[in-house]
């Protein structure tokens, strides 16, 4: 303004009388000629500056529409840019009148780039407009309790490659003297696998965050429900996703299964063994004294029973569901009555020899033959009878909410019983002969060691009925394999071991005189 003072008063424009316009002129061509005197001035870079003028006192005192008419006729020249600011009725309006530079000046000024002292470039956008560059400044209360301002960033929108907006988080300095950023909120948001629980007199934005209930997830941050998992899923331990269900069975990958499928296949290794021994020394006196060809059935029964065990480890299927119980009810009634059958012949064969005994009649190389098959026929029938009536079928139990058990539904419990309940009754049958001809007089009476046999049968059996109904899934069906296996290596132990023994490694004791006692 010193600039613009300077030159108004080398032309002379305008003078200390009252409004500052000179006496005897027109004030409207005084103001005219000070207008023109001025964009003159400008376009020749004599003065870069611009200039403002209350013209109030003087617009008053003169009539004011000639004035206005003047001003629009230079406004359309584009030399100056004039605005009437406001007018007021009775000749009282005021009006400020404001003068700008030429466009030439801003086309300059648009071009200025430069770089201070401080570092910093001097430009001009293209809408005249300074690049912003801000400092983040944090105020900070030192330990001597005075207030000291720090910068802490800065903010730049013409920087490149992502350093717009830097800012040093470890500076800064919250309220309280924390280092940490302050929350502004009542809770946290609830995390994945928990749903909001509402504090009972608080506001809505002071809650809780509890666990999803098993079944259910949530997958989303702050969420209010938890979403329940389709039948087939389960959720995982963090419930936050919904995964497959486990198949459970009773598998061949599995560490139960494998280890017993691998006892049974010893088994029936053992079994094999010991029938080969048997054709082996098929002349010699023990043998034959424990009529041989029932021993070949019992035999050859156990090696069918290990391996029905086989049928059920596995994933199920339909066949091998009908077939599994039936299959085991009908070969372990084959054995028993075999058992039954030689416990009877030795029964016979001492009590027969009495003069006038009527089980003579009975006595002959069938009758162990006709025993086998009286108790097995009815066996036979039972399971016919299941499997007619209510035969077992594939099932996928969903009791358990996390797994999906595969098993084999027994169709009929009650006929499943009566299986079980009439083996029980051979195996006491059995049992009860034996042990009554356990004192016969016999170097080698095999009576005692069916005894044994059936006790442990008996035992087995008796243990499996209460193990069977409180497991459930894969272990279920691995008590049915255990009593299976166990059983029928009893027979095969108690029964055969010990013939082998003499048979391989006490050959002088497989001689008639010694069997005889004579």
């Amino acid at each position: 303004m010193d600039i613009i003072n300077k030159y108004i008063g080398n032309f002379q424009t305008l003078d200390s009388t009252e409004f500052y316009f000179v006496k005897g002129i027109s004030s409207l061509l005084t103001l005219v000629d000070f207008f023109e005197k001025v964009i003159k001035a400008v376009e020749e870079v004599r003065i870069e500056c611009g200039a403002f003028l209350d013209l109030t006192k003087a617009v008053n005192t003169i009539p004011h529409s000639g004035i206005v008419s003047k001003v629009m006729k230079l406004e359309e020249t584009s030399y100056v840019n004039c605005g009437i600011a406001n007018w007021r009725i009775n000749r009282m309006q005021e009006s400020r009148w404001g003068l700008y530079l030429h466009k030439k000046l801003f086309h300059y000024i648009m071009r200025v780039n430069f770089t201070n002292s401080g570092g910093q470039v001097v430009a001009f956008d293209q809408n005249g407009d300074v690049p912003a560059l801000f400092d983040i400044l944090n105020w900070q209360l030192t330990v001597d309790g005075i207030m000291e301002c720090k910068k802490v960033g800065m903010y730049n929108p013409s920087a490149q490659g992502g350093e717009e907006f830097i800012i040093n988080d470890n500076v800064i300095l919250w309220s309280g003297g924390h280092l940490q950023t302050p929350r502004s909120v009542c809770s946290e948001p609830c995390s994945l696998g928990y749903r909001k629980v509402s504090r009972q007199g608080e506001a809505v934005c002071c809650f809780d965050c509890a666990l999803c209930p098993e079944g259910e997830i949530s997958n989303r941050s702050g969420s209010s429900e938890c979403i329940k998992c389709p039948q087939d899923y389960w959720t995982n331990t963090r419930r936050d996703a919904c995964i497959p269900k486990d198949i459970e069975f009773l598998s061949y990958n599995g560490y139960l299964g494998i280890i017993m499928a691998t006892v049974t296949a010893l088994f029936c290794l053992s079994v094999v063994a010991v029938l080969c021994i048997f054709l082996i020394h098929h002349d010699t006196p023990i043998v034959k004294a424990n009529n041989r060809d029932v021993s070949y059935i019992l035999l050859v029964t156990l090696m069918f029973c290990f391996l029905s065990a086989l049928l059920f480890i596995g994933y199920p299927r339909n066949m091998t569901c009908v077939l599994r119980q039936a299959a085991f009810g009908i070969l372990f009634s084959i054995s028993v009555s075999s058992v039954l059958a030689k416990t009877v012949i030795v029964v016979l064969a001492f009590n027969a020899t009495r003069p006038g005994s009527i089980l003579n009649i009975f006595v002959g190389p069938k009758t162990p033959f006709y025993i086998m098959f009286c108790c097995s026929v009815l066996q036979v029938i039972i399971c016919a009878v299941w499997l007619a009536t209510s035969s077992p079928f594939l099932e996928y139990s969903k009791n358990i909410p996390e797994k999906i058990i595969v098993q084999c539904n027994e169709g009929s419990v009650m006929m499943f019983y009566c299986m079980l309940g009439y083996l029980g009754f051979l195996a006491s049958v059995s049992f009860i002969v034996a042990f009554l001809a356990r004192n016969l007089p016999d170097r080698f009476n095999e009576a005692k060691y069916i005894t044994f046999s059936m006790i442990i049968f008996i035992s087995v059996w008796l243990s499996f009925i209460p193990a069977y109904l409180s497991t459930s899934g894969k272990y279920m069906v691995a008590v049915e394999v255990f009593a299976i296996i166990s059983s029928s290596a009893g027979l095969l132990i108690c029964i055969f071991f010990p013939k082998c023994f003499i048979m391989l490694l006490n050959i002088n004791l497989n001689t008639r005189q010694i069997l005889t006692g004579r």
